[in-house]
């Protein structure tokens, strides 16, 4: 097993190691001595695979359990989600004593997260991803939100888990879609900060080595949270590929899953870095390929007119500008501010050689 500290203003700890998830209320009950409760929000893919073993973990650490059940997709991150858990926690009695624990992926993580933000103006949650994608990516760092109609994570809070418990045995059940769509924020930090890792990453494909690879992206993600808690100078850099993937998300009404937009954006920036002289068309071919291996989308079949018109709603404008995430070489980006109208011309570089895989 590996712990890793993530060193923001309310310290924590990601414990990642196959078959903890059986200790999980001995994680909660460390960080959470005087806890009495605790309200375990799932989605009705994970539910019928863990739930009954969580709450029996939670129980045997002397916890008394509730839970709640959403559907499982990107269309219950909403309003009405959230308002819902809230009634469910205030309906429990869950009292600031107590926490949330937010069993699932990236749906769940950033709903049950933002229902523990507000919820009696702020209570502990517990992180316990379930898919590739919130154990690398979602489950650390605070960001916690659902969608609204105009765009993607639109309304949320920054509120730090109490702890992960990150078990990736629990990938085992996982579709391999879901777990592909994982492997592009996977991708993704090897493009930010790790060569190393993305060469593994380019000769291995789907057989990369999981628990190690895993345990690389947060140490990644976490000397990023710990550098910028608030998001709002290095750490953007972590949105490299999401700004346009974000507006492919919107544009599809997010029929197109968060991982393949991911990937898209992330080969449009590169595409598009590499018409600019940012970067050189061996690395944005790089990526590319690395992307094609996991048999993840290089492109999407959307103008840059539609999806400019999403970039505009985008969480990362400031005022008339929007900063870009763009690859300068495998391992090293760059944040680059742009006026939003330059952004059409952006995404036309990035779509005008684009392979839809």
């Amino acid at each position: 097993m590996k712990t890793i500290d993530i060193r923001t203003g309310r310290p924590y700890q990601v414990h990642i190691g196959s078959g903890i998830f059986s200790r999980a209320g001995e994680y909660v009950r460390s960080v959470l001595p005087g806890a009495v409760r605790a309200a375990v929000i799932t989605d009705s893919n994970v539910g019928p695979l863990y739930l009954k073993e969580a709450e029996k973990a939670l129980a045997g650490a002397g916890l008394e359990v509730i839970s709640m059940t959403i559907k499982a997709g990107e269309e219950s991150k909403n309003i009405g989600s959230f308002a819902e858990v809230l009634s469910f926690l205030a309906a429990g009695h869950i009292t600031r004593s107590d926490c949330v624990i937010a069993l699932g992926g990236g749906v769940v993580g950033d709903l049950a997260g933002f229902a523990a933000a507000s919820y009696l103006r702020g209570i502990p949650y517990v992180q316990i991803p379930t898919s590739l994608l919130a154990m690398v990516d979602s489950s650390v760092g605070g960001k916690t939100a659902v969608d609204l109609p105009e765009g993607k994570n639109l309304a949320g809070a920054f509120h730090q888990p109490a702890v992960v418990v990150c078990d990736p045995q629990l990938l085992d059940t996982l579709p391999e879609n879901v777990f592909r769509d994982g492997c592009a924020e996977v991708i993704k930090y090897g493009v930010l900060d790790d060569r190393e890792m993305f060469d593994h990453l380019a000769e291995k494909g789907m057989g990369f080595d999981r628990e190690s690879v895993i345990a690389r992206c947060i140490e990644i993600k976490g000397d990023y949270v710990s550098r910028d808690e608030l998001d709002n100078g290095d750490r953007m850099k972590l949105n490299l590929g999401h700004t346009f993937g974000h507006a492919i998300e919107a544009a599809s009404d997010f029929t197109v899953t968060h991982g393949q937009a991911v990937a898209a954006g992330m080969c449009i920036i590169a595409r598009a870095s590499a018409g600019k002289d940012i970067c050189t068309s061996l690395c944005a071919g790089s990526i590319e390929e690395c992307v094609r291996r996991f048999r993840l989308p290089a492109g999407t079949g959307r103008s840059a007119a539609e999806l400019a018109g999403y970039v505009g709603s985008d969480k990362k404008r400031r005022g008339d500008a929007i900063s870009l995430i763009v690859p300068e070489m495998i391992g090293k980006c760059g944040i680059i501010k742009v006026p939003v109208q330059d952004t059409m011309e952006w995404l036309r570089k990035g779509l005008s050689d684009e392979c839809d895989n």
